[in-house]
């Protein structure tokens, strides 16, 4: 059985441990008391150092706690051996593990939303929330509320109680026999055997960013302390990139982006009338110059730009269809060779099946409707002879 020195003592860094047992050929570590913390309830372990040998994770085995190690440990079992836990890893996990706790909390307080389960991420964290919805207003008073708490430094106290005599908890635990609790003082008890702060005030900034629904819940991400200030920092600077980029003050970036927003939108507009304009100038000019054959069909063949794709044919198609008896074939050699069929309702000619005709005669796939449909082909040589065939 190993002794958990950190359901104690979260902020102890540094250890002395007789080795209990050792395994594959000392790279697994069993010690007779530990301050380095396993993968459990939804937070990382720590890592740290045996002897001077990196710990690259450490695992909860019910009743004891294993140490890998980075390289085999040059010790014996029943010899006396040094561990330290990383401290800037150890803050963060007690950083963001107590915030959580109190942004559980806040939520069930003012909103009566249940915390359904938990993720502590490398970057970030998420609470995924019984709630189908939560706005922004609540979002921001849940965040205000929690950062109210951080600055009131409320403790945060461990106790060890009965489970069937432990009352007032946020969450019934499951659990029989003793349990862990983390109490923050008159805000939350908890069911818990992670590492937490000694008060609120450790938790450091609290900032809530993205909310996304997930089945019947909505998962709200989460950053405390050092991370959220990296996190602000970051965001910071990418606003005043964007503010620079319009010369303009961060304060007043986000309305230079929706102007610009709706220039573009507006300018967008414009070419599209320009183009559906142009083509229908280019597809009378196609449709004159055609010479019907013995049905009185014309057919127009194009190919597209270098580079264009046969998508920028669309239009094109779409113009010369809405003439009277009309055949389009469009091609293009790059990026890939592809093709374009488009009829007219009145030409008695099914564009879907002109194609699937011709590509499966080279080696294509694709398909569309009996108006317009578009495919690829393995290479140009087979586009070619597939335009050959239609036409």
């Amino acid at each position: 059985m190993t002794t958990r020195l950190y359901y104690t003592d979260a902020s102890l860094l540094s250890f002395t441990a007789r080795v209990a047992e050792l395994a594959d050929d000392g790279r697994r570590v069993y010690l007779d008391r530990t301050a380095l913390y396993p993968t459990s309830g939804g937070q990382p372990h720590d890592l740290g150092a045996l002897a001077g040998v990196p710990v690259v994770d450490v695992v909860d085995e019910d009743d004891r706690v294993a140490h890998v190690l980075a390289a085999p440990l040059s010790a014996a079992v029943g010899d006396e051996v040094a561990g330290t836990v990383d401290a800037a890893r150890r803050l963060d996990h007690r950083q963001q593990h107590t915030g959580q706790h109190l942004l559980s909390a806040v939520f069930a307080d003012l909103f009566g939303h249940e915390t359904l389960s938990v993720h502590f991420g490398a970057e970030s964290s998420t609470l995924d929330l019984g709630a189908e919805r939560v706005p922004r207003e609540a979002l921001l008073a849940a965040e205000a509320r929690a950062n109210a708490l951080v600055a009131e430094n409320r403790p945060v106290q461990v106790t060890f109680e009965d489970a069937a005599a432990a009352t007032g908890l946020r969450k019934p635990s499951g659990r029989t026999g003793t349990i862990r609790i983390v109490e923050i003082a008159g805000v939350d008890r908890s069911a818990c055997g992670g590492t937490h702060m000694d008060a609120t005030g450790g938790i450091g900034a609290v900032l809530l960013r993205r909310v996304e629904r997930v089945r019947q819940a909505t998962r709200v991400e989460f950053l405390c302390g050092l991370r959220a200030v990296r996190r602000a920092r970051a965001d910071y600077d990418a606003l005043s990139a964007v503010a620079a980029g319009f010369s303009t003050a961060v304060d007043e970036a986000p309305a230079a982006v929706r102007a610009q927003g709706e220039q573009l939108r507006a300018a967008r507009d414009r070419v599209e009338l320009l183009g559906e304009s142009l083509a229908a100038h280019e597809a009378r000019a196609h449709w004159d110059a055609a010479v019907p054959d013995a049905d009185g069909v014309r057919r127009v063949v194009r190919w597209a730009d270098d580079g264009a794709g046969v998508e920028s044919l669309t239009a094109l198609a779409r113009a010369i269809t809405a003439l009277p008896r009309t055949l389009f074939v469009g091609a293009a050699r790059t990026p890939a060779a592809a093709l374009l069929v488009a009829t007219s309702a009145d030409s008695d000619r099914d564009a879907n099946a002109l194609l699937r005709a011709a590509l499966a005669a080279h080696g294509g796939r694709g398909g569309g409707s009996a108006r317009l449909a578009q495919g690829r082909l393995p290479d140009i040589g087979a586009l070619e002879r597939a335009v050959d065939a239609i036409k």
